[in-house]
């Protein structure tokens, strides 16, 4: 199957194996037990199969996926699980072993007006209904169960910048595919997951879900859009990567941040396209603008320099510039959920995106280059870390103290880069170290945020962690 291209979006197109459907071994059994037995005391049977995927952390390219370029994430070893079950009740049943999140269920029939209920809020279980809801989007009706009963259990830590939200939507749309006897490949499973994930109202770009099937261990992904392409980046033996939380949490379905900077840089690259005499009501993503301009990166450095200002724009000034009234823009550039009073930041927000797209290129140049030896790659990649880190902090304005704080620990016990990573506004930082310093950089940061914070949610070895490539989504049959 092939998913059609929405305007504008990333397009998911090249064909792949679907994901892989494993036997499970005693000691993935082990860790199995736990879920299955919570499934079996809520719906008095055994699950079918159980779905697998893992959480991601981004080294670096952040907050420009939905502007069409390329990142470069791994997936992590925590993960999501869910157990799945047919029933017959016309139903979707969702539990979860951790009793902080209540059970749900609802008709089939009514997946979607329960994701848009605005008087939850995006409470747990409006993910798993996302996922749901994209994956019957897709699925012939003929082959959709008449029910499905579901256990979930992860240890991806959440509102962390760690795409737990994204696994579980991933999970629910590939139990739902896979309960269906419908094969689809991962890439298809990828958009399918992007799309549905949207349903909650965030206007992601769809690295995470890409990540989540594509990932592959002992390699991090350099992954591309349109068609989506993933390609491995394998990193210098010497370095380690180590998360560390912040503790400075944000749902970024729950408020306005993530998806104005998503406005403001489709409001930016529709000015250049103005100024520049190109068809601006076509234009999408910032990727679109230099497509059209046939320009570097770096000539698109330039470019927006030249032709936005540093003062942040008013919806009449943006209104003015396009030539256009507000309610045509309502229309053409995600603006219809803000109130006529919101300013936009255009300068500072494309600045940051071709600045950190290019950082991208680099990254990858970098771990390719045969020239260099270990200790300068290790180098040369902290150094775009920072810098990325401070062009989050100071264009993109998607950092916390608390992040910031940790970003400038992580640099003074040690490491050669570090930055924020994820959606930010609060989560985890990832920091790039020797392995000749690893356990003392650990035992340092665990120190520091046992010191600096008064509220775990977490324990320490799950505060800071090091981490490295490992495989995306499987199927277990049970």
């Amino acid at each position: 199957m092939s998913v059609e291209r929405e305007n504008g979006e990333n397009q998911f197109s090249e064909s792949e194996d679907g994901v892989s459907i494993l036997k499970t071994d005693d000691s993935f059994m082990l860790k199995l037990k736990v879920l299955t037995d919570h499934f079996t005391q809520k719906y008095d049977r055994e699950p079918s199969f159980v779905v697998k995927v893992p959480g991601r952390v981004n080294l670096i390219g952040e907050h420009i996926d939905y502007c069409g370029y390329s990142v470069c994430p791994m997936a992590i070893k925590q993960h999501v699980l869910v157990a799945v079950a047919i029933s017959n009740d016309h139903q979707i049943s969702v539990t979860n072993v951790n009793t902080n999140y209540k059970d749900f269920r609802c008709d089939l029939d009514k997946v979607k007006a329960c994701i848009n209920d605005a008087e939850t809020g995006p409470i747990w279980y409006k993910y798993f209904l996302c996922g749901i809801q994209g994956a019957l989007e897709v699925i012939p009706k003929e082959k959709i169960p008449k029910g499905i009963l579901a256990a979930v259990w992860g240890n991806v830590p959440a509102n962390a910048g760690l795409s737990s939200s994204s696994a579980l939507v991933s999970a629910s749309v590939l139990s739902l595919v896979h309960a269906s006897q419908f094969r689809l490949s991962k890439r298809d499973l990828a958009t399918i997951s992007a799309r549905a994930e949207r349903h909650i109202g965030t206007q992601g770009g769809g690295m995470d879900q890409a990540i989540a099937f594509l990932g592959k261990a002992g390699a991090a992904k350099l992954i591309e859009f349109n068609p989506l392409r993933a390609t491995d980046i394998t990193l210098p033996e010497s370095a380690v990567f180590v998360i560390a939380h912040s503790q400075a949490y944000h749902n970024k379905a729950s408020t306005v941040d993530y998806n104005l900077r998503v406005a403001e840089c489709r409001l930016a690259a529709q000015i250049i396209a103005k100024k520049r005499n190109k068809n601006w009501e076509s234009v999408r993503r910032l990727i679109d603008v230099q497509d059209r301009l046939g320009f570097s990166l770096e000539k698109m450095a330039s470019v927006v320099m030249e032709d936005l200002h540093e003062e942040s724009y008013t919806i009449d000034e943006i209104c003015e510039c396009l030539s256009t009234t507000y309610e045509q823009l309502k229309e053409t550039s995600q603006i219809a959920s803000f109130n006529a009073s919101q300013t936009f930041k255009l300068k500072q927000r494309a600045l940051h995106v071709f600045q950190e797209a290019h950082r991208v290129a680099e990254f990858e140049r970098i771990n390719k280059d045969d020239t260099l030896i270990e200790d300068e790659k290790v180098l040369l990649l902290g150094e775009l870390m920072s810098k990325s880190h401070l062009s989050l902090c100071k264009l993109y304005e998607c950092s916390h103290p608390r992040v910031d704080a940790l970003v400038d620990k992580a640099m003074n016990c040690g490491a050669l880069g570090a930055r924020l990573t994820g959606a930010g506004w609060g989560g985890c930082i990832v920091a790039i170290i020797t392995k000749d310093k690893i356990s003392q950089f650990v035992e340092d940061i665990r120190q520091y945020l046992w010191e600096s914070c008064t509220k775990y949610e977490l324990d320490l070895d799950d505060l800071v962690f090091p981490t490295e490539p490992n495989q995306g989504a499987a199927i277990y049959t049970l």
